[in-house]
């Protein structure tokens, strides 16, 4: 099967994909319900809250996650010592071209670049072009963040304020969940490499994050070789993560 087409299937059931992110997440909470039913976590009349907590029960039980070792957590500091930082600020302003459901995404992206191009272009431009454009409220005050630290931003805007010591205008746009931003780095300061010791729980963290993923990956994968299913392709390497 070639894509995800409707009318999707799990062993005979059903699915409507309805509320999901997508027909694949659909099927794999399906996937995962009937298996909690077979193992006697759940009866296959419950629906809601019975089945999210079933299938957490599920996955504590029969996957497997591995705690990170002090090995691995000191081999990850020492490969990563320049994002384990504390007290790094940066002053940031930003322009919004936020996405919205059924919004046209080329279009919006486009008019983004063109914006982009136009303030790499003359950067007195950018606080105009913020109150303008911006789809933020900041676009109020030019565009205008003030200072943002590690953890006050959602990962992926975080990551690029702090990939690296740019400052000025980024030459890309920074995609999140909310849309495109043109995003001005006009200061920094640096804060301290974290010791090890106040580093270790968030690097356990993040590679217990890492197994987590694969292993859900393998256990669903697991499962769906073993079970009949239309109208989806749960291909390992495009498997959803359970949501």
């Amino acid at each position: 099967m070639s894509g995800e087409t409707q009318g999707v299937v799990v062993n005979g059931v059903a699915v409507d994909p309805t509320g999901y992110a997508s027909p694949a997440v659909a099927a794999v909470r399906e996937l995962l319900r009937q298996r909690a039913v077979a193992v006697g976590l759940l009866d296959d009349h419950a629906g809601g809250d019975a089945v999210a907590a079933a299938i957490e029960q599920l996955l504590d039980r029969e996957v497997a996650i591995p705690a990170a070792s002090d090995d691995e957590c000191r081999r990850y500091y020492e490969a990563h010592r320049n994002g384990l930082r504390s007290g790094d600020l940066v002053f940031v302003r930003h322009i919004l071209f936020q996405v919205t459901p059924g919004a046209p995404l080329d279009l919006v992206r486009r008019k983004a670049e063109e914006t982009l191009t136009a303030v790499a272009t003359d950067p007195r431009k950018f606080e105009e072009l913020a109150r303008a454009l911006s789809n933020c409220p900041s676009g109020e005050n030019g565009g205008n963040l003030g200072q943002i630290g590690r953890g006050d931003t959602v990962p992926e805007f975080e990551q690029a304020l702090f990939a690296d010591g740019w400052i000025g205008i980024l030459p890309r746009l920074v995609k999140t969940r909310y849309g495109f931003h043109i995003v001005s780095i006009d200061r920094r300061l640096e804060g301290r490499v974290l010791p090890f010791e106040a580093a270790r729980e968030r690097i356990a963290a993040a590679l217990t994050a890492r197994v987590q993923q694969t292993a859900l990956r393998q256990y669903v994968r697991l499962l769906a070789g073993q079970a009949e299913i239309r109208g989806v392709d749960l291909d390992p390497a495009a498997t959803p993560l359970v949501q």
